[in-house]
């Protein structure tokens, strides 16, 4: 997925901009980069993070770095931050998101006889495309307003310029980004979680298309917000990070609210509840407190050196983090019913592993209950699931096996409490060897979250969304 954080201050804002950065290493493990602008111009690193931590890799440039406004990135998809110039001027730019018709844009700028540089393994690489078609206008407004206009999908962006930074919403927000202010200085982050410890305070959730000019005096709107938004809802389901908030909604009290509301439709004899670490742990505290049961923790995540397991890009790498950070405690699993929350179940291979360990250290049963119903489409709009496809997802083979070839009604799987949905519900608990399993149904998470369905992208479960 990836995220972005940007500093402008009256005094060197390097420190901040390396640590407001590092708080989003939860979102990629791929690739990390900073740029600052100084005196001297622009002054950029970028560095591969797959094999080491974001802070180990820039640590020790930090020294050489110097300048009063900046931009960093996460990146799972491409090398950034870029640094053009151009008869705008020279900038830098960082993008998160994703080009669904990129071959198209590039067949268009070939025409045109304009270039790409192979930065990206043979691929083009999307931030320069955006660069590029920021290139065709005589203004940055008028450049971010024709990439939000030519791009099918989604591209949150940051803009570095030697008058501040430039920030730009996707035009239906289905990525965040939030401002936040503190004296002598503003910044701009994916993840408002990053300013607590900077000293920043959140002013502003830019709306979907937005645009703000940031400087260290203040902010100033560019563009105005559209009325429609489609967020990812994975956002308080998976991705984000506990302590952060996208429309003013904190994410561990919507994974709360979640596990609440799976306790309300289940009567499962347990002796006690936990989450699978570390997403599914405020599911699972929500749903203990709401039934009053105790909270345990019969698997500890390791996590001086383990990440999440599917960010890395290669599948079986992530297989071998997903089976190795996962520590069980079997003094809290023999003999017991036990009772876990999940965020979501993808495709279900490692799973299946961690609660057969459980059945081999002498549970007496395991039930799963995840966030989220079943995932039946893969991501169109973000980078996310760019690693595996829809027919990857346990849901789609298991209706495949109970379809066979031909056409598949899929509305029908997606209607909770049908027969067939429970048919696929039923053959899923089968094949992850599970006591009872049992899916959020899809209005319960919404509310949970506190937005009206018309803003949520819940694509991954019900196939609705715009590819625009």
């Amino acid at each position: 997925m990836g995220g972005l954080f940007g500093v402008v201050s009256r005094d060197d804002c390097v420190s901040d901009l390396f640590y407001g950065t590092d708080y989003h290493s939860h979102l990629g493990t791929r690739l990390g980069g900073m740029v600052v602008c100084n005196a001297r111009g622009m002054q950029r690193s970028i560095h591969n993070i797959e094999n080491s931590y974001f802070r180990t890799k820039f640590e020790p440039e930090l020294g050489s770095f110097r300048g009063n406004h900046g931009i960093g990135v996460i990146s799972d998809t491409d090398p950034q931050p870029l640094v053009a110039r151009s008869h705008l001027g020279t900038f830098g730019i960082v993008t998160v998101g994703r080009i669904n018709n990129m071959e198209e844009l590039i067949v268009q700028a070939l025409n045109e006889r304009r270039s790409f540089f192979d930065t990206n393994h043979g691929m083009v690489n999307p931030t320069e495309m955006v660069a590029k078609l920021i290139c065709l206008e005589e203004n940055f407004e008028d450049g971010i307003r024709k990439v939000q206009g030519s791009i099918r999908g989604s591209c949150s962006m940051l803009l570095l310029t030697d008058k501040g930074i430039y920030a730009a919403r996707d035009r239906l927000g289905r990525t965040p980004l939030v401002l936040g202010r503190r004296e002598g200085g503003l910044a701009v982050s994916s993840e408002s979680c990053a300013f607590a410890n900077l000293g920043f305070e959140v002013e502003h959730f830019l709306g979907p298309g937005e645009v703000v000019l940031i400087t260290a005096d203040g902010w100033e709107q560019c563009a105005k917000p559209g009325l429609d938004m489609q967020i990812c809802s994975f956002l308080w389901v998976y991705y984000g990070y506990p302590a952060s908030e996208y429309e003013g909604i904190n994410v561990e009290f919507a994974r709360n609210e979640c596990g609440a509301a799976l306790a309300r439709n289940d009567d499962a004899d347990v002796d006690y509840v936990a989450g699978i670490p570390d997403s599914g742990i405020g599911h699972a505290i929500g749903y203990a407190n709401e039934r009053k049961l105790p909270y345990l923790r019969p698997y500890v995540k390791y996590t001086p050196t383990w990440p999440r397991s599917f960010m890395p890009q290669n599948q079986e790498w992530r297989d071998l983090v997903a089976k190795m950070k996962l520590i069980p405690v079997r003094r809290l699993i023999e003999g017991k019913r036990l009772l876990f929350c999940e965020d979501s179940i993808v495709r279900g291979t490692q799973l299946r592993d961690n609660i057969q360990l459980l059945f081999d250290l002498g549970a007496r049963e395991v039930h799963m209950r995840p966030a989220c119903p079943p995932l039946i489409f893969a991501c169109e709009f973000l980078n996310f699931s760019t690693s595996r496809s829809t027919l990857d997802l346990i849901a789609r083979k298991v209706i495949q096996k109970l379809e066979g070839v031909g056409d598949i009604d899929l509305g029908s799987y997606m209607e909770f409490g049908s027969g067939k949905n429970r048919a696929m519900v039923e053959e899923i608990r089968k094949v992850l060897r599970l006591s009872t399993l049992k899916y959020q149904r899809l209005e319960d998470l919404v509310a949970s979250i506190g937005l009206p369905k018309e803003k949520l992208c819940t694509h991954c479960w019900d196939g609705t969304g715009s590819g625009a």
